[in-house]
Formats: structure tokens, sequence, C-alpha cells
């Protein structure tokens, strides 16, 4: 298959640039696309996202990105990364919204609670936080080495099988930081923003094969 490395899902809410540009830093080419077909024909496709839930999959379901996106996932077997609210899109829905999420994993997302045990927890949760690894990745192998990566969010996923969680991270709760099925998987920090981590991710990522 010829193309770039990575293809770069813009429906209008999510943070392309940086990704690009941190692709770019590891040595990996990428596109961005509005276009289905092109996502079709992706060798590896990342759906990032910033914002609320259902305004993303409004935007997914007009523009036939979102449907684009599932039949490369499931029918192509395409290696897919969902990036922050794309982490949160791929599961069944969110306590944010209405709109059934893409259902590439099952699970939802919930909202970090105001307290827990009477203390206040500042949300949303924003920083840098420790992912420690509760399997091996095959997507992005180093997450199985731990890390610091870079959060910005108020929700967190809860998938319905506990083997699908990736990595966990401590925020008030535990929860799972990421969450990988087959050739799928979620990334609820920003690679992008987290440094030597980051970037080493995205460069695996860039280069699997499922």
């Amino acid at each position: 298959m010829t193309g770039p490395d990575v293809t770069i899902v813009d429906y209008g809410v999510g943070n392309l640039g940086s990704l690009r540009n941190a692709l770019a830093k590891v040595g990996r080419s990428s596109e961005v696309t509005s276009d289905p077909q092109t996502v079709l024909d992706a060798a590896r496709i990342i759906l990032p996202g910033v914002g609320s839930f259902d305004h993303a999959v409004d935007r997914l379901t007009s523009t036939g990105l979102g449907e684009a996106v599932v039949t490369a996932a499931r029918e192509k077997r395409t290696p897919l990364a969902g990036v922050c609210l794309g982490m949160q899109l791929i599961m069944d829905g969110s306590d944010e919204g209405e709109r059934p999420g893409l259902g590439l994993i099952p699970g939802r997302a919930h909202r970090f609670p105001d307290e827990i045990d009477g203390s206040r927890l500042l949300v949303p949760h924003m920083g840098w936080s420790a992912a420690v690894a509760a399997k091996p990745s095959r997507l992005a192998p180093s997450l199985g080495n731990g890390g610091r990566f870079y959060f910005v969010h108020s929700y967190a996923v809860t998938p319905d099988a506990e083997a699908d969680v990736l990595t966990w991270t401590e925020y008030g709760e535990r929860y799972a930081s990421s969450v990988e099925r087959d050739n799928v998987i979620g990334i609820q920090f920003h690679p992008e923003k987290s440094h030597r981590y980051g970037l080493t991710l995205l460069g695996e990522f860039a280069v699997a094969e499922v």
C-alpha cells in the first residue's frame, strides 16, 4: 500500500497540526483528510478530538467519516488510534451525551466525580500522570514500559471487558487511560504533548501492522 504512514481524520474538532508535527519529528509521514474514501484507503488512522461528545458524533455522522472509520477498522482491519475525545468516540457512548459512539470497543465514558471520600477532585484532570501497563500492546509496545503523559479531560472510559485495558492511571480513582482490542487502540492522554514518551508511541503506531 502506498501513501502516507498515517491518515488523520479531520471532522472539525481535532488537534490536527500538533499531531502532524509530532509524527514528522519521528520521521513518519501523515495526511489530514475530511474525505471518507481517503480514510478507507488509509494505511493507519488517527481519530483525534477535542470538545463535546454529541457534537463530535454529529460531525462524524454528517460527513460520512464515522462510517468510513468503522468500515476501515472492522472490515479492512486498518490500525486505528482514537486520541483523547477520539478514544471516547470509539466506545459505545458517553455520559456526556445521548448519541451512540462508534462501538469499536464495548464500554462507555463517565465523568470524573467532583469529590471522592469528602475531598474535592479538580475536574478536568489536567497535567502529567503515570500510565501503568495492564497488558502488552501490539500497536504501541512502549506503553508496556510505563511513562508519564499529558492529560486534559473530564471524562474517562470504562470498557466492558477489563481485558481491553492497556494502561491504568490514578486520578481520584483508577481508570483506563488507554485501551486496545485487536487493531484498535484508544489513548486518553495527548501523545503529541507528551514529549519523548508520546513521540515514541506515535512512531510505533505509524509502522504498526496487525
